[in-house]
C-alpha cells in the first residue's frame, strides 16, 4: 500500500465535516474542528471551492456548504448500487438457467470487484463472495472488463514492462501475452478463463453496457472442472452473453456494443 498524501487527507477531512445534514462551516470552525493551521485550511477550503466541491452560502459571506461536485459523486456511486441490484436480479435469474455460480464484477485499476453473486445449488461449486478483489488478468470478468478498455487507458494500467503475478500455474504472466489473449477477447466477444485463479474452476464471462454503451461490468458463470468442457463451455458462454445483454437492458442500454456478439469460446 502507498503512503498516504497528507493534503488529500486533510481534503477529505473538511468534506467530511460536511456530512451532517444541512452542515454549514467557516474556515475558522473548520481550523478549530480539526486543529489545522489556518493558512493551510484557507487554501483547501480555496481549492475545493474552485473545484466546486464546496460552495459559498448565499448570502452568508465566509461560509460555506457541499458543493455540486459531491452530488455528481454521490450519484455516480448510487448508479454502482443500481448495478449491484440490477446485476444480483439478473445473476439470478442465469443460475437458475445453469445451475453454476454467476458473478457481477467491476473493474478498479488492474483488479476485479465481485459487486454480486448469486450460487449454485449444487453439492460442488466455486465458493467465493462479493466484495472479493482479484487480479483482473486472472479472470474471465477481468479478461472482459480490460479487452474494453482503450488502448491508451490499458497501456497505462499494464505497460508491458509489469511483472503479472500467478494465482495458479496456468496464469498468464506477461503483459506481451495478456494482450494477445484481449485480442482474442475482442474478436469473441466473451473471455474464457481456464484454472487461472482457481485450479478447479473454469469460467466464461461477456460484458455489461450502460446507457451510454460504455463497458461498465461483466456478467461470468463460473463451473468447477468436474462439470467442464469444450461444449459446456460454449453452451455457457452464450448463455453469459445473453444474462450481460438482459442486465444492459436493465441500465439502459439499447442496441448492440462493442463487445456483445459473442462468436463462440474460442
Amino acid at each position: 500500500m502507498g503512503r498516504l498524501v497528507p493534503a488529500v487527507t486533510r481534503a477529505l477531512d473538511i468534506l467530511e465535516l460536511f456530512l451532517d445534514r444541512d452542515t454549514t462551516l467557516s474556515a475558522p470552525e473548520i481550523t478549530r474542528k480539526l486543529g489545522l493551521p489556518r493558512t493551510t485550511v484557507h487554501e483547501l477550503v480555496t481549492t475545493l471551492a474552485a473545484r466546486s466541491y464546496l460552495s459559498a452560502v448565499p448570502g452568508q459571506p465566509g461560509r460555506y456548504r457541499l458543493g455540486v461536485r459531491t452530488y455528481q459523486l454521490g450519484s455516480t456511486y448510487g448508479e454502482q448500487l443500481d448495478l449491484a441490484a440490477e446485476g444480483r436480479e439478473v445473476a439470478r435469474e442465469v443460475a437458475e438457467t445453469c445451475d453454476e455460480t454467476v458473478h457481477i464484477a467491476i473493474l478498479e485499476d488492474t483488479d476485479v470487484i465481485y459487486i454480486a453473486k448469486v450460487d449454485s445449488t449444487r453439492a460442488v461449486r466455486m465458493v467465493s463472495a462479493a466484495g472479493r478483489r482479484l487480479p483482473a488478468h486472472c479472470t474471465a470478468v477481468g479478461k472482459m472488463l480490460l479487452a474494453s478498455l482503450p488502448e491508451q487507458a490499458l497501456d497505462a494500467r499494464l505497460p508491458e514492462s509489469r511483472p503479472l503475478a500467478a494465482m495458479t500455474d496456468r496464469s498468464l504472466t506477461s503483459v506481451r501475452e495478456l494482450r494477445h489473449h484481449l485480442a482474442a477477447v475482442r474478436e469473441r466477444g466473451t473471455a474464457v478463463e481456464e484454472r487461472e485463479s482457481n485450479p478447479d474452476v473454469s469460467c466464461v464471462a461477456a460484458p455489461v453496457h450502460d446507457s451510454a454503451g460504455r463497458v461498465v461490468a461483466a456478467l461470468s458463470i463460473s463451473v468447477p472442472m468436474i462439470r467442464w468442457s469444450a461444449e459446456r463451455r460454449d453452451e455457457l458462454a452464450e448463455l453469459a452473453a445473453k444474462g450481460a445483454g438482459r442486465l444492459s437492458e436493465r441500465l439502459g442500454h439499447r442496441g448492440p456494443g462493442p463487445l456483445t456478439t459473442p462468436r463462440g469460446a474460442r
